[in-house]
């Protein structure tokens, strides 16, 4: 008699205690995270713009999301929405392996390797090897926050990695500043 009372009531219980994967509402709009982070971020910040097999870290400084689109369209409103503001600008670092893949390899890749181009637009741009960068993120996210934006391209070595820097005051006036401080 009390089992076919309390079995019902302990399934019901569970089930408010248990949240489906898909109960977690609707996506965030990348957007709207990418203008709200930066106003927080500065110098020494990054954000990443990465492809689709690139790992979630586990550093408490690194906050990754996911949107449902290409990576060089979400490249370009990045670099777009940094250049607009008025307090960073980017220092641009891709994968050195990137120039070393084919359209033999990857298909697609000479496309990918034109609309880049296109996108940045005689920017500069750092190439470093894979693991050198995520060296760097490593030492880096230990102190300063990362924003990833993780896309759906499936093109190895695609992804784009944004170090910001003080859009106002740079390595000239720096080192002006330090001059003057040293001798006075």
């Amino acid at each position: 008699m009390y089992k076919s009372f309390i079995i019902p009531l302990l399934a019901a219980a569970m089930s408010l205690l248990v949240t489906p994967v898909n109960a977690q509402g609707p996506e965030p709009d990348w957007e709207l995270v990418l203008k709200q982070d930066l106003n927080l971020l500065g110098h020494r910040n990054w954000i990443l713009v990465v492809d689709k097999a690139f790992p979630e870290q586990s550093s408490p400084g690194m906050k990754t999301i996911y949107v449902e689109k290409e990576l060089l369209p979400v490249l370009e409103k990045v670099l777009n929405e940094i250049e607009s503001s008025t307090h960073v600008k980017p220092v641009i670092y891709s994968d050195k392996e990137l120039s070393y893949i084919h359209e033999e390899q990857v298909r697609g890749i000479n496309n990918f390797k034109s609309e880049r181009a296109m996108i940045l637009g005689g920017r500069a741009v750092n190439t470093m090897l894979h693991d050198d960068v995520f060296r760097l993120l490593d030492e880096q996210s230990a102190l300063f926050k990362t924003l990833v934006i993780k896309t759906n391209c499936t093109i190895p070595y695609s992804s784009f990695f944004l170090q910001l820097d003080c859009a106002y005051w740079g390595p000239e006036q720096e080192a002006e500043l330090r001059r003057k401080m040293a001798t006075q």
